[in-house]
């Protein structure tokens, strides 16, 4: 199980403060939690997204802290929040992640979510130099329990034999209990032939070659006596 810990902050504190102090600010929503602002460890969140990437169900530990809002002694209240990695800001200069949205679940409810596609295989077309694979969709959307979701799903592009083979959707095996919902007639990759280069020739400047021969004719005349 992929467990990691959260602190509870408050909305007063600041958020590049937090950063400096080595962690990422971040908000869970979702499924029966009201929206809990919380701070996780960036070490700690980077080995939990390389494991379970943002289809991997994490537990979110949550202490509370002192820095609370006040008033709410729900939200002082350590919990346990079965959630996904829903969306991770990063730092477009640095490319470390500088906030983090995480969708609290119900394990008991099916989910929809955006699956990768790991390619795998040498198509046959390709091997025999027809052309070169071409990748049209890099993930696809499905339904499943939290507990039935894969961390990514395997297409196999080796039965692709000619130019004119296709993978769609529909073809993709799916793991038990999961559903495909991106359309099945969506293509997930080809094989496109490969485009012969053709040598660019500078267009003849027919009016130079006449100027040039008249020249030379001139020059070749007779002198008037």
């Amino acid at each position: 199980m992929n467990i990691l810990t959260a602190t509870k902050r408050s909305k007063t504190d600041k958020l590049a403060t937090i950063r400096n102090n080595g962690m990422v600010p971040a908000v869970v929503y979702g499924a029966q939690v009201e929206n809990t602002l919380v701070s996780v460890l960036s070490t700690s969140f980077a080995k939990i997204l390389k494991v379970a990437g943002e289809t991997s169900t994490i537990v979110l530990d949550i202490a509370g802290a002192e820095g609370a809002d006040k008033g709410s002694t729900s939200k002082d209240k350590a919990m346990k929040v079965d959630a996904l990695i829903h969306e991770v800001q990063v730092d477009p200069v640095k490319g470390h992640p500088i906030h983090i949205d995480f969708l609290a679940i119900d394990m008991n409810k099916p989910v929809e979510v955006t699956i990768p596609l790991e390619f795998v295989g040498l198509a046959k077309a390709e091997k025999d130099g027809l052309g070169t694979l071409v990748k049209v969709l890099h993930e696809v959307d499905i339904e499943a329990l939290p507990k039935d979701l894969p961390h990514n799903i395997q297409v196999d592009v080796t039965g692709i034999a000619t130019l004119e083979d296709k993978i769609h959707a529909s073809d993709i095996k799916l793991p038990k209990g999961v559903t495909l919902i991106t359309e099945g007639e969506e293509i997930i990759a080809l094989v496109a032939a490969v485009k012969e280069e053709v040598e660019e020739t500078a267009p003849v400047d027919l009016s130079a070659i006449e100027v040039e021969k008249k020249g030379k004719k001139e020059e070749e005349a007779p002198a008037a006596e």
